[in-house]
């Protein structure tokens, strides 16, 4: 999520910007080369999309109008707190379409209000790489998993986690790394006890064949008793190594220990079928019987059971109805014309100004009203409601956290063709205790996964930029799967398969392909620039 001391731009240029607005409707007449800059930097791949796309929304909705600064801008960074190591392209968006602003993120961009910047990758302090997750194969790890338990415990219970809990995860676990994989585990862990389990009953019932032979019918029954016992635990699916014999029923049956119990001759002829059938075909002996004598949906009922819970139902998780609390996310368009975004504005505002304070220790005069319009509530992006996309619309908006009646967390994200685009979070300092930064990123992540459902298009969640160099952005690295963008190339690569060489270098090409052609938008450009 973008930070508030590397937003760069604001009031200074928000005066000269206006006075220039007339000259730059994406650049036709005197800036000719920013149309071509413009039609350059699309790619060749994009152009009909763009062509379609684009030129069709100008019919019913203003055009893109941006103003781009000469030069690079070189700043103080909010990572490394390098006085002049950050440099970024920026330019000021007046407005833009949803899919200008989708374009432009694919290609590394990021807003901050309204204007638009992208780092220099290969020579700013920290590169900034671009990640998306995959909403749709997301599975919460073992750390997400606490946080969704510890919310629904203070919302049931009013239960509040006694130490101190980081609002986010620093470094990765090797739990965390396994957990996406935990129902592949789940299955072979079952698969490996089932054949050891065969292993073992071959074993004792060669035992007991011998026994067999010597024994009386009172031996006879016994035995029979045992391995109903080991039946019995087969059933319960315990590991191989818990599998014991008794000679004696379990306590609590209520049977007369003293004495065998009362079977029918039907029940004593399927019992010694199955030993027979063991015998013959240890490994697969006991599925065959069971087919025939037992009821057939008992084994995959089992195996139901050990899936682990999807992400809605560890959010959505019912509360009793005496909860302590009560939790409410309302999405809230941000627009001054919205009743409840205005009539909500003086409790958000308030809200932002603690959280600046207590969290990044801003001064009072750096919180006003307007530096918080300006930053978190002033969007380029012009508002759209298709038929075919979500029931919201696109554009931007504010997920507010209503506890009891009291926001106590705003997530500010832009609704895109093809992904929800977290912005800024901003919670209430008092609730550190429940994580909410972690516990937003996974309500985004499920709120993804909900427009997906009318919006099949709509499958990706940006995170904004990762940065390996900083490690309180590395969390954003444990939402798997997510990817990395090519700072070059502009192609999307699995976070696992960047990790090596970010360890070694701080500005790395993903793309392996030596053959891939450099982004279009950085040669154009330069030409354009030297008069080309």
């Amino acid at each position: 999520m973008a930070q508030a001391a590397s937003a760069p731009g604001g009031s200074r240029r928000s005066s000269a910007c206006g006075r220039r607005a007339a000259r730059c409707i994406v650049g036709w007449r005197r800036r000719r080369w920013w149309w071509w800059w413009w039609w350059w930097w699309c790619g060749a791949g994009q152009r009909r999309v763009w062509r379609a796309g684009t030129m069709a929304s100008w019919a019913s909705l203003s055009p893109s109008i941006v103003e781009y600064f000469e030069g690079e801008d070189f700043y103080r960074c909010g990572y490394c707190k390098n006085e002049s190591g950050s440099r970024s392209n920026g330019m000021w968006a007046h407005s833009m379409t949803v899919q200008d602003y989708q374009d432009l993120i694919d290609r590394g961009w990021r807003r901050s209000g309204k204007y638009m910047y992208k780092p220099v990758m290969n020579q700013t302090c920290c590169p900034q790489y671009t990640i998306r997750c995959q909403p749709l194969q997301f599975q919460p790890s073992k750390s997400h998993k606490k946080v969704l338990k510890k919310m629904l415990k203070f919302l049931a219970k009013g239960e509040i986690s006694k130490g101190h809990c980081e609002d986010e995860p620093m470094e990765p676990t090797v739990e965390d790394a396994v957990a996406g994989d935990f129902a592949l585990i789940t299955k072979l862990d079952a698969q490996c006890d089932l054949r050891t389990l065969s292993g073992d009953f071959r074993e004792s019932l060669e035992s007991e064949e011998k026994k067999k032979i010597k024994s009386s019918k009172k031996e006879e029954s016994n035995e029979l008793i045992q391995s109903q016992d080991i039946e019995e635990k087969l059933g319960s699916g315990e590991p191989s190594h818990s599998v014991k014999v008794h000679t004696v029923p379990k306590p609590g049956k209520g049977a007369d220990l003293s004495k065998p119990p009362c079977r029918k001759a039907k029940e004593i002829r399927k019992e010694r079928r199955r030993l027979k059938l063991m015998q013959q075909n240890p490994a697969g002996g006991l599925e065959g019987f069971q087919a025939q004598c037992e009821p057939p949906a008992l084994f995959p009922a089992k195996a139901k059971s050990n899936q682990p819970k999807s992400l809605e139902d560890l959010i959505f998780e019912s509360l009793p109805e005496n909860a302590s609390h009560k939790l409410e996310v309302r999405l809230v368009p941000v627009s001054f014309e919205d009743p409840e975004f205005k009539s909500s504005f003086n409790q958000s505002f308030s809200l932002y100004v603690k959280y600046q304070m207590a969290i990044h220790q801003d001064p009072p005069d750096e919180c006003g009203k307007t530096e918080f319009t300006r930053f978190l509530c002033n969007s380029p992006l012009e508002a759209e409601n298709p038929p075919n996309g979500p029931d919201c619309g696109y554009g931007s908006f504010h997920q507010q956290y209503w506890l009891d009646g009291k926001i106590i967390a705003v997530g500010v994200i832009d609704i895109l063709p093809y992904c929800v685009s977290s912005v800024y979070l901003y919670y209430d300092p008092d609730y550190s205790f429940l994580s909410l930064g972690v516990y937003s990123a996974l309500r985004e992540i499920a709120f993804t996964r909900q427009l997906h459902e009318k919006t099949p298009q709509l499958s990706y969640y940006y995170m904004g930029f990762y940065i390996h160099s900083c490690p309180k952005m590395k969390y954003k690295g444990q939402y798997r799967p997510s990817d990395l963008l090519c700072p070059e190339t502009y192609v999307w690569v699995p976070i696992e398969q960047c990790l090596p060489s970010l360890e070694n270098f701080k500005y790395c090409r993903f793309n392996q392909d030596p053959e891939a052609v450099t982004g279009l938008f950085c040669l154009t450009w330069q030409c354009l620039v030297q008069g080309l």
